[in-house]
């Protein structure tokens, strides 16, 4: 425990140097990164593949955990992009003068230490890293023990990157894959400035009832997509097929198909492509008698009440029957996670209803819950999908992770 404290002590030393960095420098240590990274396939599959050995494939996480070329490739891609950004530091949010003639300017600073608990995901390692490191916070890892090879290799090669253009590296660091270092971590007030999980509902609930730091929950969803009565049956297809089978493993995948009752018919046509990928339905009473026959019956069950509320992250989805568009309403506001929710329709008046009425980070009309993800949005990366009100909603990017000071001038004015 004490290690890990001296650590973060170390950390929090350097988070207030890296001010003293410019921008160019700060984007220059991406780019020997990604280059470093397309240097290294080798390595870092090697590395992942120790991980993956430990894993069954059946594990809905093993898709998470597993590096490609491809998969590196993309990493790659998404270094340069983030180098590539604007820097949010220094930019003025405010700017007025005072009746009292004090100039006052509301400033774009860094949080300082950003802390990230994660599971299986060493992709995790390079985003949060490189969001940091451009929006000049310092960086505290905690990866899980199923990706530690992989990210034990992935901090070599960045602290390689710091080290070479003349950062510290201590400006990011991985904890040990241990219970106690998450504690540690999670209870370092005045050290973690900011606590952010990624991960599933029980890592994000343990980090929330755990720290004493401030907490940003990220991740956990549970995803709709509601077939309205006035939708297109060939862009449900498209549409749901996307964002079930894109990648089952993560956050934004969908869990729930919702389906008025006047086009329970359309459902063999719309499920289609998920009966030909393996997609297992877990059907309330009047969907699995109607599809009784008409979807694959080894694929075909009954859901049971607590499969309202799952979030699946498998080839498996949940299909209820709804009256209308209330009751999609009603069933998305119980069991949903405020993360992504769909609508399917012609219906303009329905599609501004469920616009206006759903309550979650990303609604969409006509369009999959794939596209929740910082990198679609145009952000170049996303330390993680904010679930939470207060603070950021959404996909995190670099202005995400900043925070803002008053900066006030004047000339010897005193208050009265």
């Amino acid at each position: 425990m004490n290690d890990i404290k001296e650590i973060l002590e170390k950390v929090k030393r350097v988070s207030r140097k890296l001010n003293s960095f410019t921008d160019e420098e700060r984007s220059q240590v991406l780019i020997t990164l990604s280059r470093l990274v397309d240097d290294n396939h080798s390595m870092l599959l090697e590395a992942n593949g120790k991980d993956l050995a430990k894993m069954d494939k059946s594990n809905p996480l093993y898709d998470r955990l597993q590096l490609t070329d491809a998969r590196l490739d993309a990493i790659f891609h998404d270094l340069k992009e983030v180098a590539g950004l604007p820097s949010p530091l220094g930019e003025v949010i405010e700017e007025r003068v005072l009746p009292n003639g004090i100039e006052l300017k509301r400033v774009r600073v860094p949080f300082g230490v950003v802390g990230v608990v994660y599971e299986a995901r060493p992709n995790v390692t390079f985003d949060v890293f490189a969001l940091c490191l451009k929006s000049g916070n310092a960086a505290v890892l905690k990866g899980g023990k199923d990706a530690d090879e992989s990210n034990k290799a992935i901090i070599g090669l960045i602290h390689k990157a710091l080290e070479s253009c003349g950062f510290p590296a201590d400006a990011c660091v991985l904890l040990p894959s241990t219970h106690e270092a998450t504690e540690t971590m999670l209870k370092s007030v005045g050290l973690i400035d900011v606590c952010i999980p990624r991960g599933g509902r029980k890592l994000i609930d343990f980090v929330r009832d755990t720290a004493k730091v401030p907490v940003i929950e990220t991740g956990a969803g549970v995803v709709h997509v509601y077939f309205d009565k006035d939708a297109d049956v060939e862009k449900a297809k498209k549409i749901i097929d996307n964002a079930k089978t894109r990648r089952v493993s993560v956050c934004n995948a969908l869990d729930s198909l919702l389906v008025h009752k006047d086009r329970i018919l359309d459902l063999p046509a719309i499920l289609i492509p998920l009966a030909e990928k393996g997609v297992e339905i877990y059907a309330d009473d009047e969907i699995f008698s109607y599809l009784d026959g008409k979807y694959p019956s080894k694929l075909l069950k009954k859901a049971s009440p607590l499969d309202a509320e799952r979030e699946w992250m498998d080839m498996k989805m949940g299909v209820y029957a709804v009256e209308n568009l209330e009751q999609a309403l009603e069933h998305i506001a119980l069991y949903g996670s405020g993360h992504s929710e769909s609508i399917v329709t012609e219906n303009e008046d329905a599609a501004r209803s469920f616009q206006l009425n759903v309550d979650a980070a990303c609604v969409y009309i006509n369009l999959p819950t794939s596209f929740t993800d910082g990198g679609q949005f145009g952000l170049g990366a996303e330390i993680g999908i904010s679930t939470q009100k207060l603070g950021p909603r959404g996909p995190m990017g670099l202005r995400e992770i900043t925070t803002y000071k008053y900066i006030l001038s004047g000339n010897a004015q005193i208050r009265p």
